[in-house]
């Protein structure tokens, strides 16, 4: 949906035309997978299916949404009393940034909004940023706030912590505010410095959704992240970042079996981050297809966090581009989705492979979604 119909849906809802109309995109991570939370790197692109928003402004202190996605369910709170309930679950995102917003900027007001958005939720891809990203540019253009990409970053952030409750990085928020067309950002979750790389003009972004029911995602979470902490703090550093192999194999002794593995990952991992953004740099791409296949490696046998089903799909994919493009499960873990990185040419062929074996496989169908990197909510730069 574009912006103009979104627009044309404000009018209708409230019979006034908007004031103003804003988007944010979802995200795919590339390569860097648990990486953000032990300060290290990451590398998402913003993709081509976002959030998008018209709003007005009220001079009653109400907010009040139309959500198209959620059958047009229309609700409302005051910003003098916003209070956390269960449902409907998405108004907390609403709730949530407004609350973090007006406690810095006490001048925001009221205003109707009208919320649409086509990011597949549940598969990774980071709808609920894009929607909280989404809000605050919405909320910046009505007021006139001072707010720019990193800072409605971490916005965004602190109201999923803190109000709706999700543990969540600053990867998510920060490239759907920050992301540019065309390029990858290479983030430092430590200083939340970036640096852009474009990719390929002929190549695609590949997202394959394994439509695995996900399990077990928020245990296994917490718990890794114990993991990685209780082995960063044996080792004697701040965080798994400042770890190096020499470091881990002098005190393998002094850990668990489980918490070697997950250092392990961690610290090949970022090599591996930095070390894409270098080869994408030089254009090798033999180069990124070993590493998206050792990240993905590294996510069965040393994190721990794949299924059989997304192992088969990134078999699949690999053994049909071989070393003209790469692929690797992306997100969280325990089912989601798998990203390719491959040349426009050969999508139909990747296409055909996986529906074709897919399912004889598994027995599960998946959902294939082609991507662009775009631009984010607050990148001045275009």
């Amino acid at each position: 949906m574009t912006l103009a119909d979104v627009s044309s849906l404000f009018t209708t809802y409230f019979n006034a035309a908007a004031e103003v109309t804003s988007h944010a995109p979802g995200r795919v991570n590339l390569i860097g997978e648990h990486t953000d939370y032990n300060e290290g790197f990451v590398f998402p692109a913003a993709i081509n299916f976002g959030t998008a928003i018209a709003a007005a402004r009220r001079d009653d202190g109400i907010i009040r949404v139309v959500a198209v996605d959620y059958d047009n369910a229309c609700a409302e709170f005051s910003l003098d009393n916003i209070e956390h309930q269960p449902q409907p679950g998405w108004l907390n995102y609403v709730k949530g940034v407004c609350q973090v917003v007006r406690a810095r900027y006490p001048q925001l007001g009221g205003a109707n909004l009208v919320v649409t958005g086509n990011v597949p939720q549940g598969a990774g891809l980071s709808s609920s940023a894009s929607f909280e990203v989404a809000i605050i540019s919405t909320l910046t253009q009505l007021y006139d706030l001072n707010i720019e990409g990193i800072e409605a970053a971490l916005l965004g952030q602190q109201a999923e912590n803190e109000f709706v409750g999700c543990s969540c990085g600053i990867m998510d928020q920060l490239i759907s505010a920050l992301g540019k067309p065309g390029k990858a950002m290479l983030l430092d979750c430590r200083d939340l410095s970036q640096r852009f790389i474009a990719l390929p003009e002929d190549f695609a972004i590949m997202i394959v959704n394994s439509n695995v029911k996900r399990g077990l995602v928020d245990s296994e979470y917490n718990l890794r992240r114990q993991q990685c902490e209780s082995a960063a703090s044996k080792l004697g550093v701040a965080s798994l970042r400042d770890a190096d192999i020499a470091l881990l194999a002098s005190h393998k002794a002094t850990l668990t079996p489980d918490e070697y593995k997950r250092a392990r990952h961690i610290i090949t991992e970022n090599e591996r981050t930095t070390t894409m953004f270098d080869a994408l740099s030089n254009g090798d791409i033999g180069k990124v297809s070993q590493l998206m296949a050792e990240s993905h490696d590294s996510m069965r046998d040393d994190f721990e966090i794949t299924v059989p089903a997304i192992d088969t799909l990134v078999e699949i994919i690999q053994q049909t581009i071989g070393e003209s493009g790469g692929a690797r499960m992306t997100g969280g873990g325990f089912g989601g989705c798998v990203v390719a990185l491959l040349p426009k040419n050969l999508l139909l062929g990747v296409t055909k492979q996986v529906e074709d074996k897919y399912y004889a496989k598994t027995g599960l169908k998946q959902t294939i979604y082609i991507c662009t990197a775009e631009q984010g909510a607050f990148d001045k730069n275009c």
